[in-house]
């Protein structure tokens, strides 16, 4: 099959545009998600395999894992911030609750695929976890979620280096045309997300996929264990 790469949370936005560059590149390309119809959808019109199941099941993530074999790229980018499907916590179950959707959403499902995927990974490999601004900015249990992304990523590049595999986290700042903010955005919000950036634009989902497939190819190879920003300088970083 060649170069094989797993994209999760890949029918729509930056996912899409992740797994549209590597099938562009000559990848086979598996889109994952949870709805069959969009991921059938979307692997149709860019040419990927679509896999349908829930990245913070392990049953589900194990039965994905023994499907597909042994995969060259993960990117993980499954997840978002649940604290927009819900209303704001009103008691302590609640708040329980929405830091665990949070925590399951982004951190737990890069943790349960990365670790049935990494053991049958080739030397050459690479795992590219998605983050956030947030990570920086704060935002709650997003936030917190998005920041303990990148210090697992610490551990899984130090832990996959002696097999020949780099681990980053590519942490976006406002990226339009996505699904993420639901409908919950202000046009005025949206002003002043485009005009934080030093770029005088919002972010576009191939600014992500460009960074992405750099970081899984050989000139990379050297580069681990890092969160790198692409926000047109909201937050800048030295």
């Amino acid at each position: 099959m060649g170069n094989v790469v797993v994209v999760t949370g890949g029918g729509t936005g930056i996912g899409r545009a992740i797994a549209e560059r590597f099938v562009r590149d000559g990848a086979t390309v598996l889109i994952t998600g949870r709805r069959q119809e969009l991921l059938d959808r979307a692997a149709a019109e860019i040419e990927a395999q679509a896999y349908a199941f829930d990245a913070t099941d392990p049953e589900q993530v194990a039965a994905f894992a023994a499907a597909v074999g042994p995969v060259n790229v993960l990117v993980n980018n499954a997840g978002g911030n649940r604290d927009f499907d819900a209303a704001a916590p009103a008691t302590l179950d609640e708040v329980a609750a929405a830091w665990q959707a949070n925590f399951a959403a982004n951190v737990l499902s890069a943790v349960l695929v990365t670790t049935a995927l990494r053991p049958s990974m080739p030397a050459g490999g690479s795992i590219i976890t998605i983050g956030s601004i947030a990570a920086d900015k704060g935002a709650g249990s997003y936030g917190a979620a998005k920041a303990a992304i990148g210090s697992w990523n610490i551990d899984l590049a130090r832990q996959a280096g002696g097999d020949g595999i780099t681990a980053n986290v590519v942490s976006p700042g406002y990226i339009a045309d996505t699904e993420f903010f639901r409908d919950v955005l202000t046009d005025r919000r949206r002003e002043q997300l485009v005009d934080a950036a030093m770029t005088g634009r919002a972010g576009a989902p191939r600014d992500i996929a460009g960074l992405v497939a750099f970081l899984a190819s050989p000139d990379a190879r050297q580069l681990t264990g890092q969160t790198l920003a692409v926000n047109g300088g909201e937050w800048p970083s030295r």
